[in-house]
């Protein structure tokens, strides 16, 4: 698995961007981080769209990104044909949303979870394979647009 993360942000969903920076630097990943760089008001779709890009060309296989309520750069990040984003504020489900449906990007809320449970999200992301099988024919069945 490419060990290189994307990751964005809205200004709510910063402070903890830049912890999940520091727990992937542990893990021994990388990141590309594609904003925002502050927690100065900003619209979460233009960073959203620049994660969601970069997975569509191929440039990354996964992304975590964080809002306010997760919300927001869930549903755009979702707009994109490459992307299965699940908004996960629990361990088990960031542990699902990767067994059953092959999720690629993981969102969290920043302003509604605390940073032991993020670390454990993002653990549970990182490391739970997909289960493929049944779910693969659930996910075979998400239309995408063309």
């Amino acid at each position: 698995m490419n060990k290189t993360i994307g990751l964005a942000s809205d200004h709510a969903g910063y402070p903890l961007k830049e912890q999940v920076k520091e727990w992937l630097k542990e893990k021994g990943y990388e990141f590309v981080d594609f904003g925002t760089n502050s927690t100065e008001s900003c619209n979460y779709p233009e960073f959203a769209h620049a994660l969601a890009n970069a997975m569509e060309k191929g440039e990354l296989t996964r992304g975590i990104a964080i809002c306010g309520t997760g919300n927001g750069i869930n549903m755009t990040l979702n707009h994109h044909d490459a992307i299965r984003s699940a908004l996960c504020w629990m361990p088990e489900i960031a542990e699902l949303a990767r067994q059953h449906n092959d999720a690629n990007v993981m969102v969290m809320p920043g302003r509604f979870i605390q940073a032991d449970l993020a670390k454990e999200c993002v653990e549970k992301f990182l490391d739970t394979p997909f289960e493929g099988g049944r779910h693969q024919a659930r996910i075979d069945a998400i239309p995408v647009k063309r």
